[in-house]
């Protein structure tokens, strides 16, 4: 029962929600604490605070640590499970959609279009980091990482999460 009560717990919010993780925090709450009542609001806040100084989504974090302070690592699977299925069961009936007209000419074109914007929206994200870099680290450390990133990249086989970590060593050890 309780691993149903999980499911239902996060996969409600995560259905009728829209906007990713901070527009449905409230509804995840609602459940958790109103709902349930397997945590208190000061309680749900400090793990609301938690799960943002963590990286990645903050809805999955919050699935995963209520779901083990429930049921344990099975709870946190059933809670992390109901928060990605939304999405995933969209992303599979889309693309099976996609799939079963991919011969037609208006397939064909809308996916001709989707390279070039993802290709500015990635311009602009790099020339965000670019300019946040600039004003916190300096001209010359840019360049230096900028720099010896792109050669490692270009000119090695170098792995790029090895070319990240070495970005997070430099700041690390020379702007830190």
């Amino acid at each position: 029962m309780i691993y149903w009560q999980l499911f239902l717990a996060f996969f409600i919010p995560n259905i009728i929600g829209y906007g990713g993780g901070p527009a449905i925090i409230p509804l995840i709450e609602n459940e958790v604490v109103a709902t349930y009542g397997w945590m208190t609001h000061p309680q749900f806040a400090e793990t609301l605070a938690l799960g943002n100084a963590l990286p990645s989504p903050i809805a999955t974090k919050i699935a995963g640590y209520v779901g083990y302070d429930v049921a344990g690592i099975g709870g946190a699977a059933v809670a992390i499970f109901a928060t990605v299925a939304p999405s995933l069961i969209l992303m599979i009936a889309a693309l099976g959609v996609l799939y079963r007209y991919r011969d037609s000419v208006k397939v064909k074109s809308m996916s001709q279009w989707v390279r070039p914007v993802v290709m500015i929206l990635m311009a602009y994200l790099t020339w965000n980091f670019l300019e946040e870099s600039l004003t916190t680290s300096g001209f010359i450390h840019t360049m230096i990482i900028a720099a010896v990133a792109a050669l490692l990249l270009m000119k090695t086989r170098v792995h790029p999460a090895l070319v990240v970590g070495f970005g997070l060593t430099y700041g690390a050890l020379l702007l830190g």
